[in-house]
């Protein structure tokens, strides 16, 4: 046996070439409207609602990659309104989005972005006093530092805006679109008794058009998919309702969305009160999606009295305030979470590891949007009242302790 010194270098053969270190590649600039998920790194749009990125899985924003199929029972139109956000956001950012069902004038109802908050109320109030850490100089950042399980903000002035504020009552000006909204092939014929072509369905064509689009497009450009009111049978044909056609236009889907991980994903909703949940077919295109989520509105009260009108006196001070935030803030249904996109097939949790356990509750309003927060039954007032008037008349003397 030969021995070497430890601090010896081996010298190389003879002939042979010394070993180079690889060269790493270079990272390229995240295109506008994506950023690394705080939980794995892996890329992420918003979907144009801030509380339904805050729900998906711990990404903070929809992987891109993924489609999310949002359910609703009812004849509301909620979750066509976050279709809407969905593709105003893309618009916005700059990505080419992909509509299905309906014609390109739908562009014409998309909310407008919400005017930014005046400077005035910011210029009055004085500016916080700088506080720095005195442990050591290397700990002086951590102050400005957001933690993992932290809300991210809507944007950062170096990486641009990542989910815009949108505004109801107006409409997306031409000049707030930065990106295209491409009209896929027609669904529907123009009379429901003309078969279909028998070379290629509604379903197939709208395959063909998205590989096609993919495939012709640079690789740092982002699309997204609108699918309104699928299989409702006044947007699509008869026959897309079959299961064959309508599993294999998800199958199909699906394979566009692993082909292109970095630059597709698709939002999709579904009305349950045509198609169950009970029903095998939307079983399977519950599997077929990576995130199901099922909106249930709450009804009406039909028996409710009628909210007193304000004064003038208490409409210009803190009552009439809190008398139209809290009718803005009245739930307006529940929110059920069945799957989240990366979080049955490659892990994920972190803040929408809870959401399966506690029960959610949305409301919409015209300046915020659609907002979603944990719900809970508000307090009895009315039985509380009749037994204070049965106990003591409605003083303080029928109040027991």
């Amino acid at each position: 046996m030969s021995f070497v010194k430890r601090n010896t270098v081996l010298s190389a053969r003879p002939g042979r070439p010394l070993a180079q270190p690889a060269l790493t590649p270079e990272k390229q600039p995240l295109a506008p409207g994506i950023r690394p998920s705080p939980l794995d790194g892996r890329p992420t749009t918003s979907t144009g609602t801030s509380s339904l990125d805050q729900l998906l899985a711990g990404h903070a924003g929809l992987p891109l990659g993924t489609c999310l199929l949002i359910e609703e029972q009812g004849t509301t139109d909620f979750s066509g309104i976050l279709l809407r956000y969905y593709a105003a956001e893309g618009l916005v950012q700059g990505h080419q989005v992909h509509l299905v069902g309906y014609p390109p004038e739908w562009r014409h109802q998309l909310p407008g972005v919400a005017a930014p908050e005046s400077k005035a109320k910011t210029a009055q109030q004085p500016p916080p006093p700088e506080e720095k850490m005195k442990i050591a100089w290397r700990y002086e950042a951590l102050g400005n530092t957001a933690t993992p399980g932290s809300a991210p903000t809507r944007g950062d002035a170096s990486q641009g805006t990542f989910c815009h504020s949108f505004d109801l009552t107006k409409r997306l000006s031409p000049t707030s679109c930065k990106g295209t909204l491409h009209s896929t092939p027609s669904t529907c014929p123009p009379t429901f008794d003309q078969p279909p072509p028998t070379s290629t369905t509604p379903f197939k064509a709208i395959i063909q058009h998205l590989q096609t689009k993919l495939s012709t497009s640079p690789s740092n450009t982002i699309h997204r998919v609108v699918i309104p009111s699928l299989l409702l049978p006044t947007l699509y044909h008869p026959h897309c309702a079959h299961p064959s056609e309508a599993l294999q236009f998800l199958h199909a889907l699906r394979a566009l969305l692993r082909q292109y991980p970095a630059q597709l994903t698709a939002l999709l909703t579904l009305p349950t009160s045509l198609y169950p949940r009970t029903s095998g077919l939307v079983r399977w295109m519950e599997l077929l999606c990576d995130g199901v989520l099922e909106l249930i509105p709450l009804p009406a009260n039909p028996g409710a009295p009628p909210p007193p009108k304000p004064s003038s006196s208490s409409s210009s001070g803190p009552g009439g305030a809190g008398g139209g935030a809290e009718k803005s803030d009245q739930v307006q249904g529940l929110l059920r979470v069945h799957t989240l996109p990366v979080y049955h097939e490659k892990g994920g949790g972190g803040a929408g590891a809870s959401s399966f356990r506690e029960t959610l509750g949305f409301s919409l309003s015209a300046s915020r949007g659609l907002v979603i927060r944990p719900y809970s039954l508000p307090p009895l007032e009315e039985e509380d009242g009749g037994e204070r008037e049965k106990g003591g008349g409605g003083g303080k003397e029928g109040i027991e302790f």
